[in-house]
Formats: C-alpha cells, sequence, structure tokens
C-alpha cells in the first residue's frame, strides 16, 4: 500500500484545497464582463463560482478543512461569501496564492501530511459522490488524476469540451480534481509547475511528462492506465487514475461558452437551489 495511505474507519481527516487565484496581472475575461474583480466571483445563476464548490466541499463528512488559494486582494470578498457556510462546522481559511500552482498547493497545504484534494473555484457541476471516489481511490494511490471519457463528456453537453487527450482505449479530458494522498505525492504536483493547461500548450506536456510518454499517447500506444503507471514510475509513486461516468465533471467555467453550458447543467440538476438572475 502507498505510504501514508490508510483503510476504513481509519480514513484521515481530509484537507481540501481550492484553488480561486487568476494568472498574475491577467484580468480574467469573465471577471471584467461581470464586474467583478476575480473569476472566481462571478456570479452564475444568481451566485459566485466559489459558492457552488463550497457548497459542494462543506457536505462531505471526511472533510476536516477547507483552505482557499488565491489573491490576498480578493480575500475580503471571499471572505462575505465563506461567512454563509460557518454553521456547516467546517473551517474555511483564505491563503495567499503563488504565482504558480504547484506553490500555491503547498502553501495551502500547509504542514499537513494529508490526504489532500485540490479542485479549483470554477469546478461548479463537483459532486460529493466525485469527491468520495478520489477519498477511496487514494486508499491504493499517492496521487490520483480524475478524468471522464469523451463520449461520457460529450453526452453530458456537446459543448462541453473541444480538446481530449488522445489514448488508446478512448479519449479524456481533465476533471480539475486531483488527490494526494500523503507529503510524497507533492512530487506528482511538479507536474503542473509550468501552469498546466496542456492542451493549449503542448510543449508543457512534453517538459511534464516526457517525449516517449508523449510519443505512446500520440501514436496511440498506451492506454491511460498504462500511462498513469509511466506517469507514477516517472515520478516514483502509485499514481491512479478516476475514470467518471459523469462527464459533466470534466466541464468547468474556463470561457463565455463554458460558462453558458454550466449554466444550463445548473438549472437541470439543481433546480431547487438555483436563484433566478435579475
Amino acid at each position: 500500500m502507498p505510504q501514508g495511505t490508510t483503510t476504513g474507519a481509519d480514513q484521515a481527516p481530509v484537507t481540501l484545497i481550492i484553488l480561486a487565484g487568476q494568472r498574475f496581472g491577467v484580468m480574467n475575461p469573465l471577471a471584467k464582463r461581470a464586474g467583478v474583480s476575480h473569476k472566481c466571483l462571478v456570479p452564475i445563476c444568481g451566485k459566485p463560482l466559489i459558492s457552488y464548490v463550497l457548497e459542494t466541499a462543506t457536505r462531505i463528512p471526511e472533510v476536516s478543512r477547507i483552505r482557499v488559494s488565491l489573491e490576498p486582494d480578493a480575500h475580503g470578498d471571499v471572505q462575505d461569501i465563506v461567512a454563509d457556510f460557518a454553521n456547516r462546522g467546517i473551517p474555511i481559511d483564505l491563503v495567499a496564492n503563488k504565482p504558480n500552482i504547484v506553490d500555491s498547493v503547498a502553501d495551502a497545504a500547509g504542514e499537513g501530511d494529508g490526504p489532500f484534494i485540490v479542485t479549483t473555484a470554477d469546478n461548479v457541476l463537483l459532486t460529493r459522490e466525485a469527491v468520495a471516489e478520489v477519498i477511496a481511490a487514494m486508499q491504493d494511490a499517492d496521487a490520483v488524476i480524475c478524468l471522464a471519457g469523451k463520449d461520457r463528456v460529450r453526452a453530458a453537453h456537446p459543448e462541453g469540451q473541444r480538446g481530449f487527450y488522445e489514448f488508446k482505449d478512448n479519449g479524456y479530458a481533465n476533471c480539475n480534481l486531483y488527490g494526494l494522498a500523503n507529503r510524497k505525492a507533492f512530487t506528482a504536483a511538479e507536474f503542473f509547475r509550468e501552469g498546466g493547461q496542456f492542451m493549449k500548450n503542448p510543449g508543457r506536456l512534453v517538459r511534464a511528462v516526457g517525449l516517449v510518454n508523449i510519443l505512446l499517447m500520440r501514436f496511440k500506444l498506451i492506454g491511460i492506465h498504462g500511462a498513469m503507471r509511466r506517469l507514477g514510475k516517472r515520478f516514483g509513486l502509485a499514481v491512479h487514475a478516476v475514470i467518471f461516468e459523469d462527464g459533466a465533471l470534466a466541464i468547468d467555467v474556463d470561457n463565455e461558452r463554458t460558462y453558458n453550458v454550466c449554466e444550463e447543467l445548473l438549472r437541470k440538476r439543481k433546480p431547487d437551489e438555483i436563484v433566478p438572475n435579475s
């Protein structure tokens, strides 16, 4: 069993990290359109993006603490949102982010030993069931990467994703949900040192996982689980993929198109929780 994991009733309390920052010095187009300072504050169906993630995170029994990483100048506005969840009994801390994802995650993790779950503030379709799958997967893995198959994503919405990582067995989309079972797993976080968004910048992917692995993927010579084994070997970790049946989990609010998709799916999924736009 990977170092630092637990089983059954011995499940260690989980710290859930929400990455809510934005690129330094860049005004997010959705935030600009909405007249707010940060993307995580953009309203969708009447509530800020981050509210949906907090709503889900604060209803997961295994989560004992939530840490939100973002620019200090947005802490005041986000603290007002956090106050709405004070009665859930889970501490929610705001932490200053860093210029890159890896350092932001490390700072948000603090001195804890794990396990940690990492997601983003625009992951408005996140579900408790998805997080539960990650927690279960961390029993046998140091690091967990969550994906959804192309067929499932398109079934959720035909415009939900336009880019997929193509493997021998299927094409997959990233769900912006990760598990780090222990401190050792932070080695895998180096995968994102250059900022992620590999579909937009293939060079980053080559530097992160190696040219041989990219060629295996490019020519569809390896399936997703074989790729995870090779990735784990590169970092000296047990890395597992969780493949979600719910393709909507691979759709977040990235741009105007996906904002509209998420708005449509939210209205279908949670009609009783939606506050109509004025």
